[in-house]
């Protein structure tokens, strides 16, 4: 104050005094106490100084919330106070939660090795622990659903003694002295007034019967005999003026039946000019007479194969009976008198295309798919089978016998078709891919998988031996090389029909101008082979075109089976 009364009062001052006053700094000022003495003293100007605010205790210190490590006891009021500062009121009460992990809050806690075993072999074996989330200065509460783990008092676990149960009151025979030989039990004493031999009670054992019926009606493999086969002969000439049988091919159609070669060139079929009607039920399979094709078999759900002519009369000449289910495939050998049958009911029977007897019968407990003989004139009495079990099973028919098997495949086999002059045969299945194989050689020498690929149950070889037509899961129909690659032709690709779902078989016409197929909605699809482009289309059976051939000495016929139980023919 005396500074500032000093300084108020020269105002007078000369104007050495008011240079002089210009050159000292500004946090500085020259006190003058009289004349004897002078003192020159630093103030120094704080904006916010130090100020003790009143009603806090100044010993109280905060801890940050994020400290892991404090250096001093603090008291319970400082240790659990709230955080300093404005509640964010943008939060819901499940976001204001303190959490150390994504879906909450997580304190370590110690429990010993002995007591979290204790706990949880009691609860595996009585079905009941105590709740660890109660601490020991608390009430006790037990988790679990059991009646003995709801009084808290009489909780015993798996290290305490607990009640007798009756089972452990029962006595065991006992002779433990091993001088007597014959009469040892040892640890194998049993129990007294045991019965090692349990029956079930009259009430059980109807229960029981009644479940066996019920499985062995679902179709449930048995070792039932098959049926008695048969076969009925439709026609009263089953021989003409010569003595031949109706195996042999007519000569008065106007068609050379017996030529290697196809017709020059083929023509789009225009008409329906016959219907073969006489299955009761759906036909699954449909196959040309070897070479000839004056007469074809067809294969129905009916459990029935019939064979049918194709010129004159067009009669049903003889039916075939021998399946207990439906028949899935057949197959001629080269020279027509013999054909192989496989049915739903695990048979795949050889039959005489002329007589109607069966010669002999193979199964091996599982749905055959597709039968097929060896095309190789020297071995006509091997066939292989494609089963459901994913093996393609050969078996001889002069023995009966198994002799290889080829097991690869991860799904149920769909088709098998015989290439490069009969050396190799290519196979088809649900586990969408495409494998071929060496005759007799168990392992698959080329393995065709694509993520793009579907399951083809349906091949076609070309009549060139070219080419390998496969009918896709996609509804589409993709193109093989059948030589050394097997490569898949991408400019090939057949669509415009729909057969998802359905095994269609296809067709080429015998100058492989063009490519038919059969359609889940009973329609024929005519493509041509060189550009693809779908060429016609028509509507032929009341429910799926399971199957369409073309005749292999005709220029325009066509035959075409459905699940309508009818088959038509084209030209």
């Amino acid at each position: 104050m005396l500074a500032l009364q000093q300084y108020s009062g020269s105002s007078d001052e000369d104007d050495t005094d008011k240079n002089k006053s210009k050159d000292i700094p500004v946090n500085t000022t020259e006190i003058t106490i009289n004349s004897e003495f002078s003192i020159k003293n630093k103030l120094a100007i704080c904006a916010a100084p130090n100020v003790v605010p009143t009603g806090l205790d100044g010993e109280k210190m905060h801890i940050h919330p994020d400290s892991g490590e404090l250096t001093y006891n603090p008291k319970y009021d400082v240790l659990f106070a709230p955080v300093v500062g404005p509640a964010n009121p943008f939060k819901t009460q499940q976001q204001s939660v303190e959490r150390n992990m994504l879906s909450g809050h997580i304190e370590k806690a110690h429990v010993s090795d002995f007591q979290f075993e204790n706990q949880r072999r009691t609860f595996t074996s009585y079905g009941y622990a105590l709740d660890p989330s109660i601490s020991n200065d608390g009430h006790l509460k037990v988790v679990g659903s059991t009646d003995e783990g709801k009084d808290v008092e009489s909780v015993k676990t798996v290290f305490e003694t607990s009640k007798i149960r009756p089972l452990d009151k029962r006595k065991r025979k006992k002779n433990d002295n091993p001088g007597d030989i014959e009469g040892f039990l040892g640890p194998w004493g049993g129990f007294v007034d045991e019965q090692k031999v349990s029956r079930p009670t009259e009430e059980e054992q109807a229960e029981l019967d009644e479940i066996t019926s019920k499985k062995n009606k679902k179709g449930k493999p048995t070792e039932d005999k098959p049926i008695e086969e048969k076969s009925v002969l439709h026609i009263k000439d089953s021989v003409d003026y010569q003595g031949r049988s109706f195996l042999h091919a007519p000569q008065d159609v106007g068609v050379n039946l017996k030529s290697d070669t196809p017709p020059e060139k083929c023509f789009l079929p225009k008409s329906h000019i016959h219907t073969w009607t006489g299955h009761s039920k759906g036909v699954a399979a449909i196959r040309w007479f070897p070479r000839t094709a004056h007469l074809f078999l067809s294969a129905s759900m009916d459990c029935r194969i019939k064979i049918w002519e194709v010129y004159n009369e067009r009669r049903c000449i003889r039916t075939y009976y021998g399946h207990r289910q439906a028949v899935r495939d057949i197959n001629f050998n080269n020279s027509g008198k013999l054909f192989l049958s496989a049915g739903y009911d695990r048979y795949i029977k050889l039959w005489d295309t002329e007589t109607g007897q069966v010669v002999s019968r193979f199964t091996s407990r599982k749905i055959p798919y597709c039968v097929k003989f060896n095309p190789d004139k020297n071995k006509q009495h091997l066939f292989v089978a494609g089963t459901s079990d994913k093996k393609i099973i050969c078996w001889d028919t002069r023995s009966g016998d198994i002799v290889q098997e080829y097991d690869r495949h991860l799904g149920a086999v769909n088709s098998i078709t015989f290439v490069d002059e009969n050396r190799r045969f290519v196979t088809t299945s649900d586990d969408k891919s495409l494998r071929v194989w060496e005759w007799d050689i168990p392992v698959d020498m080329k393995y065709i998988a694509d993520p793009t690929m579907h399951s083809m149950p349906a091949v076609t070889p070309a009549p060139n031996g070219k080419w390998l037509a496969c009918q896709s899961m996609d509804n589409k129909i993709v193109i093989f090389s059948a030589m050394n690659r097997f490569k898949i032709n991408r400019k090939k690709t057949f669509t415009g029909h729909m057969v998802a779902g359905y095994a269609c078989s296809l067709d080429y016409s015998p100058d492989m101008s063009y490519l038919v197929s059969g359609d889940a909605d009973g329609k024929v699809y005519v493509w041509d082979w060189k550009t693809t482009k779908l060429y016609k289309k028509w509507k032929a059976h009341d429910n799926v075109c399971i199957s369409v051939l073309w005749h292999p000495h005709e220029a325009s016929k066509m035959i075409s089976a459905g699940w309508d139980g009818v088959i038509k023919f084209w030209d």
